[in-house]
């Protein structure tokens, strides 16, 4: 079942979103059951198989109450954030599956990791959408100052540093933008994420279980190679910042006005792995090209 990201500046109404979604989605299935158990009538969604209007579906909004994050504390300094983040995805991994629809009620204001959730909903084969609550910060800043949700430091660094979502990239789209005096577009949703078949997994997700049990050694020796190619490359002083990579096709794009650090690199490199390990094909030409495609889109953020 789909993945449903929330995205915009802090106190922009996300939160009232999600609920006013969940609600809208409990109160559907309900009716969909209610029509396939049995008096006729009109039909809700012909689109929908018997099974499905039946199923029990679980809802989950998933936000840093959710998760005993404090506002306060979680956004303080990058390192915070980032264990912050780190919980709000492996929130996300456990709860996303067929028979459960998880809606994202955070920031998520970093355009690479609204592409990391939306690698965890193609892994999986489920769709999923962005909906940007889109606020002037004004009237965000009103709005935090009476709730108290952010300190005014770090409401205006999240301001700062908000990257708003793009319908042109994939991880954004489908869109739904909604400003405070529109009504929620429930019906759009539901025919996005619910009645729309979901995309194949692509190079840089997941498409089958492990069958061999040397798949993670060739996944960790592929992966690091790469690594080392553009630890070499950089030392060199490669003026170009594309780097052939082993086994791929598709060169790395490094950033063209920093040096990429062997930390980050290795951190990107785990991301890539945990959603990999369980599920790919055992070509590592694929795997190779799909480790330089996630290193570019988040190298170049």
């Amino acid at each position: 079942m789909p993945l449903v990201i929330l995205s915009g500046l802090p106190s922009s109404g996300k939160t009232r979103r999600a609920q006013e979604l969940k609600q809208f989605f409990e109160t559907r299935f309900a009716q969909l059951r209610d029509q396939s158990s049995g008096e006729g009538g009109s039909t809700l969604s012909n689109d929908l198989t018997s099974s499905t209007r039946t199923k029990e579906y679980r809802i989950h909004v998933v936000n840093d109450e959710s998760l005993n994050l404090n506002k306060h504390v979680s956004y303080n300094t990058a390192a915070d954030e980032k264990k912050a983040r780190g919980a709000l995805m492996s929130a996300v991994e456990r709860l996303l599956s067929k028979d459960d629809i998880v809606i994202v009620d955070s920031l998520n204001y970093i355009k690479g990791f609204r592409y990391q959730l939306y690698c965890v909903a193609r892994a999986i084969g489920t769709p999923h959408c962005v909906i940007f609550c889109g606020c002037l910060p004004d009237v965000a800043r009103q709005w935090n100052a009476a709730s108290g949700a952010y300190t005014e430091k770090t409401f205006e660094e999240l301001v700062m540093r908000f990257e708003e979502p793009d319908s042109r990239t994939k991880w954004d789209s489908p869109l739904f933008v909604v400003v405070p005096e529109d009504k929620l577009p429930e019906e759009e949703i539901w025919d996005a994420v619910i009645l729309r078949k979901a995309k194949p997994p692509n190079l840089s997700t997941v498409v089958k279980v492990v069958q061999e049990t040397n798949y993670l050694y060739e996944l960790d020796q592929t992966t690091q190679n790469i690594i080392q190619a553009i630890l070499d490359a950089q030392k060199s002083g490669d003026p170009t910042k594309q780097i052939k990579a082993p086994l791929s096709n598709i060169p790395v794009q490094l950033p063209p006005t920093r040096v990429v650090t062997l930390s980050e690199l290795r951190r990107l490199r785990r991301q890539f792995t945990a959603i990999n390990r369980m599920r790919t094909l055992l070509d590592m030409n694929r795997v190779a090209e799909g480790f330089v495609e996630y290193l570019n889109q988040n190298l170049n953020n």
